[in-house]
């Protein structure tokens, strides 16, 4: 919108001193004449813009003006330029407005603040992109922004939604929800839902087109929305074809293999390692985890577990075994 464009130019200004018009025009994502029409609209309106011509000109702002924002202590404005530091950060589409809303926080401060407060931001590293090991961390669902505009509106607003939806392993079709609210989580994002009082979660990346729909949703005044989300990835962990394993552990792995498995059935000792019975989402899963510790673990039931292990672990040894 323009008057969001006016106002993200006098805060460039404020924040530069001088830009010149390409500067401008690639800050906000506009052609050097439409900037050039905006500081118009700006003069006309008693915003003191004025030009300086010569080779280091641009436009620029008298001194002292400046635009109001109370409300904000120190540490609540570092808390905020802290958040929205992060590199890359997009939450459901709203990334450009977070930028928006960063330059008029630091804006608003008062001078000694502001240096204080920006210093500050750069000295904390939120959600980098790799970890100790340099392992990337999981890409964020790259989703058109149409599509999350669509569903942000459908939830702010109370209306039902209809999406295009593709889920795992069938033909993508369309859907009319009720929308409750939406989650982030590690860079993946997810719509709760209900479809005709059943309660749904789809993942956002794979909403291929949404349409909000002018009939109100069918949903509870207030929800808590951490709670329902706990409760759906609860549902999530018991449900699906799950699996018990009987193992023999080293007890130094003893919590890595507790961190994979969705319960511990028993624990007992058996001769300095420890017995376990574990329950696992699926075959699938099983044999994932117990696989990460190696010789450290004994499969000893079901066989046909112990036999993937075995199976796999002779593949490897065939193929590492013959000269290179």
């Amino acid at each position: 919108m323009r008057a969001d464009r006016l106002v993200s130019l006098v805060l460039l200004l404020r924040r530069h001193g001088r830009l010149t018009a390409g500067r401008l025009a690639r800050e906000l994502g506009v052609t050097t004449r439409t900037v050039m029409r905006d500081i118009e609209a700006l003069s006309a309106a008693g915003v003191p813009v004025y030009a300086e011509r010569g080779r280091h000109g641009g436009f620029a702002l008298l001194p002292g003006f400046r635009t109001e924002l109370t409300g904000l202590n120190h540490d609540e404005a570092l808390a905020l330029l802290v958040a929205g530091s992060r590199r890359g950060v997009q939450v459901f589409g709203l990334g450009s407005a977070l930028a928006s809303a960063m330059l008029k926080v630091v804006d608003a401060l008062p001078e000694s603040h502001r240096v204080t407060a920006g210093d500050a931001a750069r000295r904390f590293l939120v959600e980098p992109e790799a970890d100790l090991l340099a392992r990337r961390l999981v890409v964020a669902d790259d989703v058109p922004d149409a599509v999350l505009t669509e569903i942000r509106r459908a939830v702010f607003d109370g209306h039902k939604l209809r999406i295009h939806y593709a889920a795992v392993d069938q033909p993508p079709e369309w859907r009319t929800v009720d929308p409750i609210g939406l989650v982030t989580v590690r860079g993946q994002g997810y719509l709760l839902a209900t479809r005709s009082g059943e309660d749904r979660t789809y993942r956002l990346s794979r909403v291929l087109a949404a349409e909000e729909l002018m009939e109100p949703a069918q949903r509870p005044d207030d929800v808590d929305l951490d709670q329902a989300w706990q409760e759906r990835s609860t549902r999530f962990r018991v449900g699906g074809e799950q699996v018990t394993v009987l193992v023999r552990v080293d007890p130094a792995r003893r919590e890595g293999l507790l961190r994979t498995a969705l319960a511990v059935r028993e624990e007992s000792d058996d001769g300095g390692l420890l017995r376990l019975e574990l329950t696992f989402q699926d075959r699938r899963h099983a044999e994932w985890a117990v696989w990460q510790l190696g010789a450290d673990l004994e499969v000893l039931d079901p066989t046909w577990l112990r036999t993937a292990v075995r199976d796999r672990a002779l593949a490897i040894a065939a193929r590492y075994g013959a000269a290179p």
